[in-house]
């Protein structure tokens, strides 16, 4: 398993995880920002990453039939996790604002599904995976992400997540900044934001 020091150096170092003022795409204020994709894109600097997560995975589930990942953020780790254990992996994307499978992919009725995101915050994503895998009259068996960036109120998922790392990424509103947030300028890096 890599260390805590050598993951959140690992993505210090890539920029996945920066520090400053940050206005989240929940519009709240935050002292940290997680963009995943970042690392991704350091593939041998994330491999590293993955295997830890794929080890951490093999340990809790012994029977995967399938990975489900949900577009954007989930298909490079559900690849990446899916290459490592050696299990099909597919990823569903929205239509209409929907999660849909699209491109021939399908889920068999029984089939055992973990699904995967690079990031969990609400598991809002992941919940509407869920979604999919019953009605494919399939079994969900959980939940796994490089980060778990959730509290206990932000987080809709009632099981347990498999996570690389567990990363407290506290949040305000514009009304509750502590004076330490309010003396650095602001940056507004969202995905929804992105050009």
């Amino acid at each position: 398993m890599l260390s805590l020091k050598k993951s959140l150096n690992i993505l210090k170092k890539t920029n996945a995880l920066l520090e400053g003022h940050f206005i989240l795409s929940s519009g709240l204020h935050s002292s940290k920002y997680i963009q995943c994709a970042k690392l991704l894109s350091f593939p041998y600097l994330a491999e590293q990453i993955c295997k830890s997560l794929a080890g951490k995975i093999k340990k809790k589930y012994k029977n995967i039939d399938l990975i489900l990942a949900p577009a954007m953020g989930g298909i490079i780790i559900g690849y990446e996790i899916g290459k490592l254990l050696k299990k099909e992996t597919i990823f569903c994307e929205r239509v209409n604002g929907k999660f849909k499978l699209r491109r021939g992919f399908s889920i068999k009725k029984g089939a055992r599904v973990l699904i995967i995101e690079d990031v969990i915050t609400t598991g809002k994503s992941s919940l509407e995976c869920v979604k999919l895998i019953k009605k494919a009259n399939a079994k969900l068996l959980g939940f796994a992400s490089i980060i778990d960036r959730s509290t206990k109120n932000s987080l809709k998922i009632k099981t347990g997540i498999i996570s690389h790392l567990k990363i407290e990424v506290p949040t305000f509103s514009k009304k509750q900044l502590p004076q330490k947030l309010k003396s650095i300028s602001v940056t507004t890096p969202g995905s929804r934001f992105i050009k």
